[in-house]
């Protein structure tokens, strides 16, 4: 087993253990990072501090590579973008584990997700369940549940997408979708007595605000249980759910009972488009801002972060007890745009994401007892390379707002799975309370309890 994994199968999470039914509560993995050094030095006072809300917004597969080249595009070489801005930062590593609790260096989505959801490395392909024995462990969002949080979850993916799925559903494979989508979870499945797909156990969670694309798993029938033969959908509104598809539904929704936005069929559009890249590169281009794929009809990540805070202080204050709220923003395709090396789709999602952080930092601004979070979940394939090279893969060069030419290249290629992740450790940065945890070298775990502190759930 890996140094500082966690003994998996051994004690207990106190209350949380009664948050599901047969999900296991399991001691959360000892930290082990640098980090450690670096955030003595912050005062008494900063070390004790909760947070009334918290804000966790995730770039998937925004690395240090990705983050520049947004940053050299949009506002220059030596311009800042708004998550360049916190107070705090550090990286975090990002390793998943096999079986045996040995190390897979590099992670997907679903176990790095998983990580920081729950507090545990689990196999890549899984969803907040453990490795070994494949038991449901409870995640930040049950756990906030349970405090008595108004709860969110926002993404440019289906929201049943594994980053998003990691924090409202256990299921042994991240495929497992929808009621049609079961073959790689026979434990899972309704007719085995399991909770189901990740779309009928995010609408059973009745988190108070869901966002994001995927509406064809919603779409889909349910094929067991009591709720046999009515779509997940027709669950959804049944269990009060207020469902928009368009911009115009999503101002509308008003806070009282929960939201389900389903903005597109599977991921939503990007905002930008241009020229993959290619064998020997591509002449120099400048991206298309506006994708004609999408349309006034579909929210940007900005809009829908900003009507998810709007919508869960509200909800947060009709809950009473004086509790806050726990949003997860993602912006998902710049992963998405990296797997198919296109360098505008990539930058132009990591712009949309970094405008989402601006709304979350604005409002914690308003509200200094609000912890914002922005991290990744893994690298990925994208390097700036010399304009002279010539490298072995694919390759675009770009005509940056700076009127600077920059180079692009993807070598990372894994025949029909397109580009691919790297296991190079990432940033975290934050500002509100509790955000020293940040500092230094951490790992994805430890953002779990870093999340558990700030809020105070036990």
């Amino acid at each position: 087993m890996v140094a500082g994994s966690a003994p998996y199968g051994r004690g207990l999470l106190g209350a949380a253990a009664l948050l599901v039914a047969g999900i296991v509560a399991i001691p959360a993995a000892t930290p082990t990072g640098t980090g450690q050094g670096a955030r003595a030095a912050v005062s008494a006072a900063d070390s004790t501090a909760t947070a009334r809300n918290v804000i966790l917004l995730i770039g998937d597969g925004m690395g240090d590579s990705e983050i520049t080249l947004a940053r050299n595009y949009t506002v220059g070489a030596g311009g800042r973008l708004h998550m360049d801005r916190f107070p705090m930062t550090g990286t975090y590593t990002t390793y998943s584990v096999d079986t045996d609790g040995e190390p897979n260096y590099v992670t997907d989505s679903a176990a790095s997700a998983t990580a920081w959801a729950t507090g545990h490395k689990t196999l890549n392909d899984r969803i907040s369940k453990t490795p070994d024995t494949d038991r449901a462990v409870p995640t930040i969002l049950e756990l906030a549940q349970h405090g008595g949080l108004a709860t969110g979850s926002v993404t440019t993916a289906e929201l049943t997408d594994a980053t998003p799925a990691a924090i409202a559903a256990h299921v042994t494979d991240r495929s497992c979708q929808g009621p049609a989508d079961m073959a790689l979870c026979p434990a899972d499945a309704r007719a085995e007595g399991g909770p189901g797909s990740i779309a009928e156990q995010t609408v059973a969670h009745q988190i108070d605000v869901l966002l994001g694309g995927g509406k064809r798993r919603f779409d889909q029938t349910i094929t067991e249980g009591p709720e046999r033969g009515a779509t997940v959908l027709h669950r959804a509104r049944q269990r009060g759910y207020q469902v928009v598809t368009n911009a115009r539904g999503l101002d509308a929704a008003r806070p009282g009972q929960p939201v389900l936005g389903l903005f597109a069929p599977e991921a939503v559009p990007v905002e930008w488009t241009g020229r993959p890249a290619a064998a020997g590169g591509t002449a120099p281009q400048r991206c298309v801002t506006a994708n004609p794929e999408r349309s006034g009809r579909t929210p940007s990540l900005e809009a829908q972060t900003r009507k998810a805070i709007g919508l869960l202080e509200v909800g947060a204050r009709q809950k009473g007890q004086g509790k806050g709220f726990f949003l997860q923003v993602e912006g998902a395709s710049i992963d998405k745009q990296n797997h198919d090396a296109d360098p505008c789709g990539q930058i132009g999602e990591t712009a949309a994401f970094d405008r989402a952080v601006k709304t979350a930092r604005e409002y914690a601004t308003q509200h200094p007892d609000t912890l914002v979070i922005t991290t990744a979940d893994h690298g990925h394939s994208s390097q700036i390379v010399p304009m002279a090279a010539r490298p072995a893969g694919l390759s675009a060069t770009l005509v940056t707002d700076e009127g600077a030419l920059m180079k692009v290249s993807y070598a990372t290629h894994a025949g029909e799975e397109g580009q691919e992740h790297s296991g190079v450790q990432v940033r975290i940065a934050a500002e509100g309370p509790q955000a020293h945890r940040v500092l230094g070298a951490t790992d994805q775990t430890e953002l779990f309890t870093t999340l558990r502190t700030a809020l105070d759930l036990h």
